[in-house]
């Protein structure tokens, strides 16, 4: 292997940059015509010249920009060669140089995959280097448009996911308000695993639900949603409580891709009277409970009791998960919410914000007027403050809540 450089400055538009080429051609009269017309074109140039195919790939690098090849050198059989050039060529354009003047095999090259078939007898110095710099642009312009399908793949299955992950509610009471708010962490291009649901059965009780399955990519998405898909088909049916959540634990480990998959999930059952409720933790961050109104002697902000709680789903064969009673009184709002909220940094140390930490910008944020999706959106923003940066996890908020009248009819909720 030789390699040639070229220091010149052009007139050519475009061609202030260098370009770096990888040249496959065994003949050495043909290099130095290459390297002279390459000269004479004023292109800034820097020029690898090997003789074989296995040569070729070990010089090819990421900065090598365009590959000029002959089919005639040794090793390569026209087409066959040109497809085992193409197939290393990665993100490089190539550019075929030949003494074959056959026009039917210049199209197949073409057809192949090459940016442009030249023969050598009839090119000169500008055509050569017009030819380098248009293949190199097309390729460019090939390799975006690629970017641009897969983007939009992507997008449709993301659309897919977040359909299936954030579903409508199925609520039928006018003093309930409900908000949610569900970003996938900034460094993934797809959606994470992390799901809600809140669904009313008939008899008026509200059932809500959100988990967290490990990991993050479509995998786990789709995991996700076929178990908050699965959840709402039970809550449905009538199942509830700690039945309810052994046939879930059932169904992700028919799912699963691997043994080594759980999911955290928090479960609660709002009563037909809106005063009381029943709470599953299996592994999950406890929920927060809003009461009363700011300004007023009951108002508070708490996180609920999690002292009576199971295992992540998953992990732990025939395990239980208790019920945890909750007096919710005549103004409230429960949110609950992924532990992507919580794993945020507080300072520049590892502390983390945890639920403690929630639970006092929760207080202040409902306590300087924030409701509904204000409120979330508030508290996602000051975590992030405090994170110093955007949140990496995936996160996922639900937020449902009730004011009653002061003649204690119900009316729809400010929070």
């Amino acid at each position: 292997m030789s390699t040639i450089s070229h220091q010149t400055h052009s007139l050519m538009p475009g061609a202030g940059d260098r370009v770096d080429l990888l040249l496959i051609d065994d003949d050495p009269g043909d290099v130095l015509m290459v390297e002279k017309m390459l000269a004479e074109s004023g292109m800034d140039v820097e020029i690898n010249v090997v003789g074989d195919l296995d040569s070729a790939g070990r010089a090819l690098t990421r900065r090598t920009q365009c590959i000029i090849v002959d089919l005639s050198t040794p090793g390569i059989d026209r087409i066959d060669g040109l497809r085992q050039v193409l197939a290393l060529s990665g993100s490089a354009a190539v550019v075929v140089l030949t003494g074959l003047d056959d026009a039917h095999l210049g199209v197949r090259a073409v057809a192949a995959g090459a940016e442009d078939y030249l023969v050598k007898q009839e090119v000169d110095a500008p055509l050569l280097a017009r030819a380098i710099r248009y293949a190199i642009e097309r390729k460019r312009s090939e390799e975006t448009e690629r970017r641009l399908v897969e983007a939009r793949i992507v997008g449709r299955e993301n659309a897919r996911l977040e359909r299936g992950l954030l579903p409508v509610p199925l609520i039928d009471d006018p003093a309930l308000r409900h908000h949610t708010r569900y970003r996938p962490g900034r460094r993934r291009a797809l959606l994470g695993g992390d799901f809600y649901d809140t669904v009313q059965t008939e008899g008026g009780a509200v059932h809500l639900v959100i988990g967290d399955v490990c990991g993050h990519g479509p995998d786990e998405a789709a995991l996700g949603v076929q178990l908050r898909m699965a959840w709402r088909t039970l809550v449905l049916a009538g199942h509830t409580g700690e039945q309810l959540l052994g046939t879930l634990d059932s169904v992700l480990g028919h799912e699963r891709r691997s043994e080594e998959i759980f999911t955290t999930l928090c479960m609660i059952t709002i009563a037909p009277s809106r005063r009381t409720a029943r709470m599953h933790l299996a592994g999950h961050p406890a929920p927060l409970l809003f009461r009363g109104t700011p300004g007023d002697a009951g108002f508070e902000v708490s996180a609920l009791p999690d002292y009576a709680h199971g295992p992540a789903l998953g992990l732990v064969p025939g395990a239980e998960w208790p019920t945890t009673e909750i007096d919710l009184g005549e103004s409230w709002a429960v949110m609950l919410y992924t532990d992507g909220l919580i794993e945020g940094k507080v300072g520049p140390g590892s502390d983390r914000l945890g639920t403690e930490g929630l639970v006092e910008l929760a207080h202040r944020a409902r306590g300087g007027g924030a409701t509904g999706r204000s409120l979330i959106d508030a508290l996602v923003s000051e975590v992030e403050t405090l994170n110093g940066d955007a949140l990496t996890d995936d996160l996922a908020v639900l937020l449902l809540s009730r004011q009653p009248d002061h003649d204690g009819a119900a009316r729809p909720s400010r929070y």
